[in-house]
């Protein structure tokens, strides 16, 4: 069972210019998952955009929903969700960052249980994957009628 990981409270930014930097940062609608979005439109798929699934917590979004294919897409900043490849930890606060990175790849992976306990096929990609990549990857799931084992 999922429980919040606290970091407690975030630490004083270390610049002003991280401040801002953090402060405009996104939580939908980035360059990477607008540029998947496009992709997918372009191949004929129509989605819904940050959305809580029908049958999960509602607080729980996600960034594309093929309602009819019943997938849920995921288009993970490389930051914010620890990227193997070009995920990094700030120096600056590190111990609170590890703290607050960590729970949220606990919470993801909870996500993914809990769509596919309601019957959602869950596929996360990276900021960096190539949205048509992407998108043909999707397009083929689609068309192969696959659908996440029954829990």
């Amino acid at each position: 069972m999922y429980r919040h990981v606290d970091p407690g409270p975030a630490p004083p930014a270390s610049s002003e210019t991280t401040s801002r930097v953090m402060r405009r940062t996104r939580r939908t609608g980035t360059a990477p998952e607008l540029a998947v979005r496009r992709a997918l439109h372009r191949r004929g798929l129509r989605y819904l955009v940050d959305v809580a699934p029908p049958g999960t917590n509602r607080r729980r979004r996600v960034d594309v929903l093929l309602r009819g294919a019943k997938i849920a897409l995921f288009v993970d900043g490389c930051f914010w969700h620890s990227c193997p490849e070009h995920g990094q930890v700030p120096k600056a606060n590190r111990e609170w960052w590890e703290v607050k990175l960590r729970g949220v790849v606990v919470r993801d992976r909870d996500t993914d249980l809990q769509l596919a306990a309601a019957g959602w096929l869950v596929v996360r990609v990276w900021e960096h994957d190539d949205p048509e990549q992407v998108a043909d990857r999707v397009v083929a799931l689609v068309a192969a009628g696959v659908r996440p084992p029954q829990a």
